[in-house]
């Protein structure tokens, strides 16, 4: 799992190589690049001049490739430059569309970190249920 960045490698590995994770948690990232077209990390072109790029580095256009349970948390408030939260409901929506087990957390009232007690309580029992539930059994050698 990961943050911001690291959600969006989390929904990356899970879409392009999922026999690595048995699931994943993903906070606050952008999934879909076509949604920033005027470059992001250190991508300066925008979509028109690099279309095959963004297309290639949002994993919301392969959801239909992801098939391990897929957890999304985000900031009901999110600020920063291309992680709104619509980041995260499309994806959701994209996931549920092809069957994925997924599920979609929207904390109130944060933005891009988590800084109340109550949301970040909130956010490690949910990827605490979620693992026991999706990756425990792994571990285990349960199948």
């Amino acid at each position: 799992g990961g943050h911001s960045y690291g959600a969006f490698m989390t929904a990356n590995l899970l879409a392009h190589a999922p026999d690595l994770f048995c699931c994943g948690i993903a906070r606050s990232g952008a999934y879909n690049r076509t949604l920033t077209p005027f470059g992001f990390q250190a991508e300066e072109r925008t979509i028109w001049q690099a279309q095959d790029t963004y297309i290639q580095m949002s994993p919301y256009l392969y959801a239909d490739k992801i098939t391990k349970p897929m957890l999304l948390i985000h900031g009901d408030e999110d600020n920063n430059t291309g992680t709104s939260k619509i980041q995260s409901e499309r994806f959701f929506s994209a996931l549920k569309g092809h069957g994925v087990p997924s599920k979609l957390v929207l904390l109130p009232h944060e933005s891009h970190g988590y800084r109340a007690k109550e949301s970040v309580l909130h956010c490690l029992h949910e990827m605490e249920d979620w693992l026991a539930k999706h990756c425990l059994q792994h571990v285990k050698g349960d199948k």
